[in-house]
């Protein structure tokens, strides 16, 4: 079972439900994720309960699982891949080793909900950095009151070049058009039997070939799922809920970097597939802000 958000067929307006293989479910009564995610979790999993009469999902569109008020963020260094991957790419290669064993995390914003793509969208690589590659994480979703109610799939898309010259510009390598994409659903906390024991597996095409493939698991995370959810809680307030995406443990070597084409799929145990198609630039990504201003997303 997942949470997912909609196009209703009837009046094209986004609706929440409970889709499980072939058929979804609306929520009655319920409008928005944002409202899903002010309610505890007992609340939530109450109102799930509550899914009304399925419907097919042939033709269904759907959209992020997140919406309103509610953010991405981003754990970073929270694998020894990941730390050693900045570390060989950064000319502050000290910066890195020191957050992979600091006391505090390493965390920052990467999309508000309407900035964010979904699965089968295009995802984006920076016209003016020449070496970008995907980051499989798991996200942990989060209530209003900071309590763990579900994960998805995210894809943290990366400017290496831009972030190994200096650890500074890491807002200006994470925070672009196509930069943030999710799995369209999130998979219940009640339903995953141990977040920290699941596999991740990356794979990208291109035209149609395998270029490059890699393999971790949650067990490699160095930092526990609901401290990094307190920490991001202890100064924030996120009335509609937050998506927080934990780290990467699968980098490519220094000699890849995406291109234009490339079709990028991150699947978790447990969780759920994301599939993506790389653009480059700004424009292939206009429909965000238009989808969002004509109450489409």
């Amino acid at each position: 079972m997942h949470l997912v958000r909609y196009l209703s067929p009837v009046d094209g307006r986004p609706v929440p439900g409970v889709r499980t293989v072939d058929a979804v479910a609306p929520l009655p009564g319920v409008n928005s994720f944002a409202e899903l995610l002010r309610l505890s979790l007992e609340e939530l999993r109450a109102e799930v309960d509550k899914a009304g009469e399925t419907l097919p999902v042939a033709g269904l569109t759907f959209l992020p699982p997140l919406d309103g008020r509610g953010e991405v963020w981003c754990a970073g260094v929270t694998y020894e891949r990941s730390r050693g991957a900045r570390m060989e790419e950064s000319s502050e290669q000290s910066v890195y080793d020191k957050v992979y064993t600091a006391d505090r995390p390493e965390l920052f914003q990467k999309a508000p909900a309407w900035r964010v793509v979904v699965d089968g969208e295009p995802v984006g690589i920076r016209s003016d950095s020449g070496h970008d590659v995907p980051e499989p994480e798991l996200a942990v979703v989060a209530n209003s009151h900071g309590e763990i109610v579900g994960f998805t799939v995210c894809n943290d898309m990366s400017s290496r070049s831009i972030e190994g010259v200096n650890p500074l510009y890491v807002p200006q390598a994470k925070l672009f058009a196509g930069g943030c994409a999710l799995a369209s659903g999130i998979r219940p906390v009640w339903e995953v039997a141990d977040p920290k024991k699941l596999g991740i597996d990356l794979v990208i095409r291109r035209g149609g070939d395998e270029v490059f493939s890699g393999t971790t698991s949650t067990e490699k995370l160095v930092r526990e799922l609901q401290d990094l959810i307190d920490v991001l809680f202890l100064p924030n307030d996120f009335p509609d809920g937050v998506i927080l995406a934990t780290g990467t443990g699968i980098v490519p070597e220094l000699d890849f970097a995406l291109a234009e084409g490339d079709v990028i799929t991150i699947t978790i145990d447990e969780v759920g597939t994301l599939t993506n198609t790389v653009a480059a630039g700004r424009e292939p990504f206009g429909f965000l802000a238009t989808d969002n201003l004509e109450g489409i997303r």
